[in-house]
């Protein structure tokens, strides 16, 4: 697959609605900047935003990842099919989600008791001081890893799953 190549058709398919890349990036609920990195050809938009451009394009998914049109139509099984790896891949993101919020959570509560401990003069103590150390280092690190996550990756999991909801009611 040629970015470069499928960049120039989503440029040109851009161009054949009449759509500035602002206009394109509000009816799909991205940046300018992700629409411009796609026609430049230096990323590729998310499976489900690919059905979604196919669909408001009217060309099949198979005529963008090549970078140009194709005669034959694509098969209705095979639509629902990519359409069904799609559902499948935000859900396992959903999942993912969701055991992250339970460790933030867990982090929170050891943070908590951490705190406790360490109020009643207890953290310096042996043998408490080993566990209070080995339990602030897992809080520490599940905090991180909690918050890096929560800020990008689950707004942007929400967003692809409601853009493939949208998408699979046009379908019906």
């Amino acid at each position: 697959m040629d970015q470069q190549k499928v960049g120039r058709f989503l440029k040109v398919l851009r161009s054949e609605k009449d759509l500035t890349q602002a206009e394109l990036a509000e009816r799909l609920g991205v940046s300018n900047r992700s629409i411009s990195r796609w026609e430049n050809g230096v990323t590729m938009p998310d499976f489900d935003l690919l059905i979604e451009l196919a669909k408001y394009y009217e060309v099949e998914i198979g005529e963008i990842l090549d970078g140009e049109r194709k005669d034959d139509n694509m098969d209705k099984k095979t639509e629902e099919l990519m359409l069904k790896i799609a559902d499948y891949n935000n859900v396992e993101k959903s999942f993912f989600s969701k055991r992250m919020c339970a460790m933030f959570i867990v982090a929170i509560v050891g943070m908590v008791i951490y705190a406790g401990v360490d109020m009643m003069g207890l953290a310096y103590v042996q043998p408490y001081e080993a566990i209070v150390n080995a339990a602030l280092g897992f809080v520490m690190g599940t905090l991180l890893t909690g918050l890096l996550y929560a800020s990008r990756y689950i707004v942007k999991a929400k967003a692809a799953k409601m853009r493939l909801a949208k998408a699979l009611r046009g379908l019906k």
